[in-house]
């Protein structure tokens, strides 16, 4: 799949530690919005996916490779590359950049669970169908 996904955000005071820099665990929420921007852009509300279809996105795993820091009122590029798409999961790889300098990359794997049971279930076929036409 190789369509790339970009979000920008904004660093705020508030994602810095004693040091200035973004702490570490500011990556995991910028990768975790990326997703929910890159799920909105195909037109697939999470809501509705909860509520219509019983299903929920859960994250089963994430290797995050810690490259450069970025600090206060920095602007990083977020990219998501949905790397394989499974009956019920969904692997992206996911960077962070500040202009040219990579500041994190990582491999996530998101399950689709079923909200009442929370057991593992396939994707809505609407979403994988929207997934795998992007």
């Amino acid at each position: 799949m190789p369509s790339v996904f970009t979000w920008t955000v904004r660093v705020y005071y508030e994602d810095t530690d004693a040091g200035g820099i973004v702490y570490y665990a500011n990556y995991l929420k910028f990768f975790e919005r990326a997703r929910t921007e890159w799920l909105r852009s195909l037109g697939i509300d999470q809501h509705t996916l909860r509520d219509e279809h019983g299903a929920l996105f859960v994250v089963r795993n994430a290797s995050v490779d810690y490259v450069a820091s970025a600090r206060l009122d920095d602007e990083v590029k977020l990219t998501l590359n949905v790397e394989k798409l499974g009956r019920a999961s969904v692997e992206f790889d996911q960077q962070a950049w500040r202009g040219d300098t990579l500041l994190a990359s990582a491999d996530v794997r998101v399950g689709c669970i079923d909200a009442v049971t929370m057991r593992p279930r396939s994707l809505p076929d609407l979403a994988a169908a929207k997934m795998r036409a992007a």
